[in-house]
C-alpha cells in the first residue's frame, strides 16, 4: 500500500471491514435482554473475549500524541494519566465508524463521572466535515483532528473504525478492529477495570 494513495488505501481497508461488519450486522443491534451500565461481574479477560477485542502480547506504554481538537483546544495523551483512555478513528465517509457512534456516546455518558476518557480521531482530509455531523447527533465526547493521518499512521490504523483502549497507567490495553457494541455490559466491565 506504500505508492497506493491514503484515499484509496483506505477506501480499500474500509471495505474489507464493511463487508466484515456487514456479516456480522446483528451485532450492532442493541441486545435483546436489558442492558446494566456496570459490568462487575465481568473480568477484565471475560470483557476483552466478549468484545472479541485484541490484547498485545506483552505490556506496552501508549505512545504519547498532542493533537488539535474540533473545539480549538489540544488533547495531550500524558496528561490523562490516572484516566482509562479511550481513542477511536473514524471518518464522516465511514459508514461503519458513523454506526458505532451513538454506542459510543453512551458509554462515554454512562462512563465519563468515573474520569472515563473518550477521543474521537478524524481522519477526514477536510476536518471541518466533522463539526457539523457531531453538532447534529449531539456527540459530547472530544473530537480530535487528524488530517493527515500522523497519529492514525503512529498506532497502526490500517482499517476504520479503529479502537485503542489506554489504562489509568498509559498502557494499550486492548485494540479494536472494526465496529463494536460499545454500550453493552462488557464494554462498562472493560471501562471499569481498566480505571482500577
Amino acid at each position: 500500500m506504500s505508492g497506493m494513495p491514503r484515499t484509496l488505501a483506505l477506501t480499500l481497508s474500509f471495505l474489507v471491514v464493511a463487508i466484515v461488519a456487514g456479516a456480522a450486522s446483528h451485532a450492532l443491534e442493541p441486545a435483546a435482554s436489558p442492558r446494566s451500565t456496570s459490568g462487575k461481574s465481568l473480568s477484565l479477560d471475560d470483557a476483552i473475549k466478549e468484545l472479541e477485542l485484541i490484547r498485545p502480547p506483552r505490556p506496552k506504554f501508549a505512545d504519547d500524541f498532542t493533537i488539535p481538537t474540533a473545539g480549538g483546544q489540544t488533547f495531550k495523551l500524558s496528561a490523562q494519566r490516572g484516566k482509562p483512555v479511550f481513542i477511536n478513528f473514524w471518518a464522516t465517509w465511514c459508514p461503519p465508524c458513523l454506526e458505532e457512534m451513538p454506542a459510543l456516546e453512551r458509554l462515554w455518558r454512562a462512563q465519563k463521572d468515573g474520569g472515563f476518557v473518550m477521543l474521537a480521531v478524524t481522519v477526514d482530509a477536510n476536518p471541518k466535515l466533522a463539526a457539523p455531523y457531531v453538532e447534529r447527533h449531539g456527540f459530547t465526547f472530544t473530537i480530535g483532528l487528524d488530517p493527515k493521518m500522523e497519529l492514525a499512521n503512529t498506532y497502526g490504523v490500517r482499517a476504520l473504525p479503529s479502537s485503542f483502549l489506554i489504562d489509568r497507567d498509559g498502557r494499550l490495553a486492548a485494540v479494536a478492529v472494526g465496529p463494536r457494541v460499545w454500550d453493552n455490559t462488557a464494554a462498562h466491565a472493560l471501562i471499569e477495570r481498566l480505571a482500577r
